[in-house]
């Protein structure tokens, strides 16, 4: 982890985007549609960070059971 707010900062992105998924999931609401807008720019906008912080969690198998420098 060289960059420790990048970090915290993708994980939150993801965990807002994982309480989403869980909300439309258990009872079909969407939280970024109700209150930004069906597929408005803005909700647009926080789709798209949600996947690229979902892509750069990725990276953190590489610290998954092996040691850390």
């Amino acid at each position: 982890m060289k960059n420790k707010f990048l970090d915290c900062a993708a994980l939150t992105i993801v965990l807002i985007g994982a309480i989403n998924w869980g909300l439309i999931g258990f009872f079909e609401f969407d939280l970024v549609a109700f209150l930004f807008g069906t597929m408005s720019l803005l909700s647009r906008i926080v789709y798209a960070l949600v996947g690229i912080c979902g892509l750069y969690m990725l990276s953190f198998y590489t610290y998954c059971g092996g040691t850390r420098e």
